[in-house]
């Protein structure tokens, strides 16, 4: 099939196109190359046609969508933090660069769109593990822009009958993980912390628990949910599993120092995978073990990553502080 892949030079895109070269299609990428990264694609670079563009603004990149069978988007911003200090760049990135992508999509009649939404979108649960019937409870604007950017899947699902599906993804982590100047995902700042022989930051007191899904296994996911019949459907994609920080701690055998606990943060996410199971056939088979074992075999690609530290982190979260310190109350 021709398929278009956003955000296809990022860290599940990249995987993403590979798999989906793998198994002889024919791949379009459009990123912009904002926190993607071209390297990631050099494997398979002579093989795929790949599109330097911005999203959110309408130009030539439309054209591309002509005879395309299957959109996979998603090209977004990611991070918390800076999603509170630059909302509008996040409602650019992840709302009106959706809605362009389905107006593109629904112009030359694309047969699906699928759309990477974030679990993120439930806050502080009140249900574990966590359905997709859950209450949603964005606490922050990278949280509210992926919810909304969902939406309007959805709602063009409904009213244009352009076939989609959203996959709400919980902690995905794996080789190529984002190496931004952003303080943000786990696993790349205790990576780059080991290389460094740097005392891993652990929050509060490390008994937080989260439920880790390997990039190979959300690659699974999303090509099950394009090449089958299903439409209109919201999934959770996570493992279906939980483990505390400190049993990462543990796995990456490293020294580690506790930093102040961020309060509208969950002390858990925990994904009821039951729907994904059912109606995908889907199962997740890399266990955290096994995950956290690729990640050390590919350790030197975090050697060029931030390495942070207890005073760096503070200043880094500084607006977390300021905005969320409440939000675990409400």
């Amino acid at each position: 099939m021709k398929i278009i892949v956003t955000g296809g030079a990022g860290f599940i895109g990249s995987h993403l196109v590979e798999k989906l070269i793998l198994d002889s299609h024919e791949v379009i990428v459009l990123d912009n190359l904002s926190t993607g990264n071209l390297e990631n694609l050099d494997q398979i670079k002579n093989k795929i046609k790949i599109i330097k563009c911005d999203l959110s603004i309408k130009g030539s990149w439309i054209k591309n969508f002509k005879d395309i069978d299957i959109v996979f988007h998603l090209a977004a911003l990611a991070d918390i933090v800076p999603s509170i200090e630059h909302p509008s760049k996040y409602f650019q990135s992840n709302v009106t660069a959706t809605l362009n992508v389905l107006e593109a999509s629904r112009e030359f009649n694309i047969s699906k769109i699928i759309y990477s939404a974030s679990s993120s979108c439930y806050g502080i649960p009140k249900v574990y593990p966590t359905s997709e019937v859950e209450k949603i409870m964005p606490l922050y604007p990278y949280a509210l822009t992926k919810y909304l950017g969902e939406q309007l899947v959805m709602h063009w699902n409904n009213v244009y009958k352009l076939p989609s599906v959203s996959l709400r993804f919980f902690n995905v982590y794996g080789t190529r993980s984002r190496t931004s100047s952003n303080y943000g995902a786990v696993f790349g700042v205790f990576l780059a912390q080991k290389l460094a022989n740097k005392p891993l930051t652990v929050v509060g007191d490390g008994t937080q628990s989260r439920d880790f899904i390997y990039v190979s296994d959300t690659v699974e996911a999303l090509i099950d949910s394009a090449f089958n019949n299903i439409n209109g459907e919201i999934i959770n994609i996570g493992y279906g599993l939980t483990c505390t920080i400190n049993d990462i701690v543990k796995l990456l055998n490293s020294k580690f120092i506790n930093i102040p606990k961020r309060s509208g943060e969950p002390d858990c996410t925990w994904a009821d995978i039951s729907k994904a199971k059912k109606i995908l056939k889907w199962k997740p088979k890399i266990s955290l073990k096994e995950g956290v074992n690729k990640l050390m075999n590919n350790i030197d690609y975090w050697k060029e990553a931030p390495i942070w530290d207890e005073k760096s982190i503070e200043k880094a979260t500084k607006s977390w502080f300021k905005y969320l310190g409440h939000q675990s109350e409400k």
